[in-house]
């Protein structure tokens, strides 16, 4: 009898904390029932990285609890990420990429959505890991494991996201604590990405295109290294351009003292600056986080652009003496000013600002003032080529191959093929018509130098 009390009452200590304990494994195991784990998203990780190709939980707009590992996304869509096989980009050739959401029932989206991953897997007790965060991204992102922000690519302090290049691979490395077991790891990761409307213009755009990937900290560094090495590479023609016609602009710059009184050199050796600064800035954008989206508007799409029509038009005005059109001078600096303000107004902080209608007024406007620009440099090529003259050969066809890079548009627009992939790296048309062009007007400043050769009255007095 004495033993039946005595467990009675160690039933009453002790039975609450049994209920009590045998209810949170009840709600624990429904819990982790209902979040289910696909099969790819559960691997061996070894010594090596892996693609997180997923399947991805997907949701278009912003919520802070998204990123937290408790809240139950079973209800968002599945998004793949694995690229088929020797997939890349269609502009540097960036390999494992595939469409934006755009092109995954989202059209016309823009703005905030978010990714989320629950990953099972093994890895190495005595190693490091790593996440590579996805190295092509619309327009910028945060990375998160487990409700916990481990940084990201873009600026978003302000209401709006600060976007910089968006090719452009970011390692973070990850602790002992960021997961839940010493090797059996688990965890969460979400990444929040922002879209500007800017991009909308592309059918592909919209959110992660080159999927991320874990790995150990050696595997990892291999990994955003080879991706690194792909960003620099897409770019490096760009900038080698731009250095060639920087060195071309000193080149002409000499040439200068031997006939002061034609302007073609200096307006020649302004072309150059201003195209060389056009083509190294794509290199600056895309290789460093140091000029926002709107710093290359402004340089390139506001100022050099503009700019460059105008400045070439005038090159060749002067360098094949067309002086019977007196009017032309007067137009192209009229034509530059009106370029500059549409550009100014088709920017990304009017985007939204301005009705429909009048943005397709401003885009018309600004196509038109470009088509002038192509009519007057058909006019000059066409009144050089006409004329006699010893370098008039050489002179058209470097005309023309300028004009290659600076109407890229207009040739695409009449379906002109605009880039080619030479060992997996895209080198675009414009980037072959300048290759060109830097051989041809080497000729013709050579040419032109040795025609000076017997006027040393050209030649400043000492």
């Amino acid at each position: 009898m004495q033993l039946l009390l005595r467990t009675r009452d160690h039933f009453r200590r002790v039975g609450p904390l049994l209920l009590s304990a045998l209810l949170m494994g009840l709600i624990a195991s429904g819990s982790v029932a209902a979040i289910e784990v696909p099969s790819a998203n559960r691997f061996t990780l070894g010594k090596a990285v892996v693609a997180l190709n997923g399947p991805w939980k997907f949701h278009t707009g912003d919520d802070a609890r998204w990123a937290e590992p408790e809240f139950d996304d079973s209800s968002w869509e599945s998004v793949d990420l694995t690229p088929p096989a020797d997939a890349h980009d269609g502009d540097v050739g960036l390999t494992g990429y595939v469409p934006g959401w755009q092109r995954r029932g989202h059209g016309g989206y823009s703005g905030y959505a978010w990714y989320r991953m629950r990953i099972i897997f093994d890895a190495p007790t005595d190693e490091g890991l790593a996440l590579d965060g996805p190295p092509y991204v619309d327009s910028a992102y945060q990375a998160f494991l487990d409700g916990r922000l481990l940084g990201g690519f873009g600026d978003f302090s302000g209401s709006k996201p600060r976007v910089y290049g968006i090719h452009r691979p970011i390692s973070f490395r990850l602790d002992g604590s960021d997961f839940s077991v010493e090797r059996q790891h688990t965890g969460v990761i979400a990444f929040r990405v922002w879209m500007g409307p800017w991009m909308l213009a592309d059918p592909n755009s919209g959110g992660i295109y080159i999927a991320p990937s874990l790995g150990t900290t050696a595997g990892a560094l291999a990994r955003y290294q080879g991706q690194q090495w792909e960003t620099i590479r897409g770019y490096l023609v760009d900038a080698v351009e731009g250095v060639i016609f920087w060195v071309l602009a000193l080149i002409v710059c000499a040439l200068v003292p031997f006939d002061r009184s034609n302007p073609a050199y200096r307006w020649m050796a302004v072309a150059l600056l201003i195209v060389g600064v056009a083509r190294a800035n794509q290199a600056v954008y895309f290789w460093w986080q140091f000029e926002s989206y709107q710093g290359i508007e402004i340089v390139t799409g506001v100022l050099m652009t503009p700019l460059g029509l105008g400045a070439w038009t005038m090159a060749w005005y002067h360098w094949t003496k067309q002086y019977r059109l007196s009017w032309l001078p007067a137009a192209v600096g009229w034509l530059t000013l009106i370029s500059v303000v549409l550009s100014i107004l088709r920017r990304s902080w009017f985007f939204g600002v301005f009705p429909a209608a009048v943005e397709t007024v401003l885009r018309y406007c600004s196509l038109s003032v470009r088509c002038i620009f192509l009519i007057f440099t058909l006019l000059i090529l066409f009144r050089s080529a006409v004329q006699p003259s010893r370098e008039k050969w050489l002179g058209c066809l470097a005309i023309t191959l300028m004009s290659v890079g600076l109407f890229a548009q207009e040739l695409s627009l009449v379906g002109v093929p605009g880039i080619w992939f030479p060992f997996g790296v895209g080198v675009s048309r414009t980037e072959y018509a300048y290759a060109i062009f830097d051989v041809i007007l080497t000729a013709l400043l050579l040419q032109r130098l040795y025609s000076f050769r017997s006027i040393p009255a050209a030649l400043p007095a000492t």
